[in-house]
């Protein structure tokens, strides 16, 4: 019983799209139209852009850039700045949760003891920034994948879509930390490490495959053949980096929303509630069951993936479980010696909730 209350607790998010899944198969019994339910290039492509982005994270890429700019600031408020915009251009590419998980224990390393009292607010700003630039290319963040896919957007109109928000947001955070006092720190020798350059090479070409899926002009399953082959061969450790919990909540979310778009009276009373408020109802559910289920749920009843998009990617600012990126940096920063918890969700509240209000306002206005 500890074993099931411990694995629930650690993939919450699994345990209850499994059980939705299961729920749902009472009302809409298992048959041929289920396998039609099942994104396999989403999937494919989770699978290999997560294979690729901890082979280029292996290689130490991430850490020596970051440590070639942090060595050239002179100054608390400089550093700090490097330390957020790492997490919002890095996540474009390599999702806004690897990027937390490259960046803030970097974070926590270079401000230390001595600037403790600064580590709260660059975490809680470099967790806003990751958020916020992964909605800025299709393989930023899982729900971006999955609209651009499903929908079958075109990548103009998905730039079209992002960028104006995109923007804004990296306005706001940038004046937000410019606010920060430009203290002068302590350069640490810090030891820079050795990129395996052959290693980053040969992902890189991976990661171009991908994006070439992405983009229509490579089969899926092309791609997953050479990528999956290229694991095996080069190094096959890395299929254990790969998220499987992650697709299967994605396949347990499949079924679920397949299943309540058969049943005609849940499909009309949905379609009801949400219709003409695709943005603010995506918004509100990411906030109780984070961004991405919500963009699986929420996709099987409206067409308007205009407003998925900006709701999704919006909602995932406020509560801390509306990106589960945010629980990421929040549980790095718990792991520190003489970590303050609830200044850290005051100030996260606080912030997100800032952002959040000022991004939906711009966006009913503007957009």
């Amino acid at each position: 019983m500890g074993f099931i209350k411990d694995f629930f607790k650690r993939e919450t998010v699994l345990c209850c799209s499994g059980i939705l899944a299961i729920i749902s198969m009472f009302f809409v019994i298992p048959d041929k139209h289920y396998i039609e339910y099942i994104d396999l290039k989403v999937l494919a492509l989770l699978f290999c852009l997560m294979g690729v982005v901890a082979g280029i994270k292996k290689a130490g890429f991430f850490e020596r850039v970051s440590v070639e700019l942090i060595s050239k600031a002179e100054d608390i408020k400089h550093i700090s700045i490097i330390l957020v915009m790492l997490c919002f251009f890095s996540s474009m590419f390599i999702t806004n949760d690897v990027s937390l998980i490259t960046f803030v224990p970097l974070s926590i390393a270079v401000l230390g003891e001595k600037y403790k009292d600064k580590i709260i607010f660059v975490i809680v700003m470099q967790t806003i920034a990751a958020n916020l630039g992964s909605m800025v290319t299709p393989v930023g963040n899982p729900q971006n994948l999955y609209l651009y896919s499903y929908y079958g957007v075109g990548t103009g109109e998905f730039f079209s879509i992002v960028i104006p928000i995109s923007v804004l947001s990296f306005i706001l955070i940038l004046i937000t930390m410019l606010f920060m006092k430009g203290e002068k720190i302590e350069h640490k020798d810090t030891k820079k490490n050795d990129i395996d350059k052959n290693r980053v090479a040969v992902f890189t070409v991976f990661f171009v495959i991908c994006l070439f899926t992405v983009f229509n002009l490579i089969d899926y399953r092309i791609m997953f053949f050479i990528v999956l082959f290229g694991f095996i061969v080069y190094d096959r450790k890395i299929i254990k980096e790969i998220d499987f919990s992650l697709l299967l909540t994605f396949v347990f979310f499949f079924i679920f929303v397949g299943n309540m778009g058969r049943i005609e009276i849940i499909k009309n009373s949905v379609n009801a509630v949400i219709n003409g408020r695709e943005m603010i109802s995506a918004v509100v559910l990411s906030q109780f069951i984070s961004n991405v289920p919500t963009a699986l749920m929420l996709s099987g009843f409206t067409s308007d993936y205009v407003a998925l998009l900006q709701g999704t990617n919006i909602g995932g600012l406020g509560t801390l479980v509306a990106s589960l990126a945010s629980l990421i940096s929040f549980k790095i920063y718990s792991q520190c010696d003489g970590s303050d918890k609830g200044l850290y969700m005051k100030k996260f509240t606080l912030y997100n909730i800032v952002f959040l209000i000022v991004i939906i306002v711009f966006t009913y206005i503007f957009l």
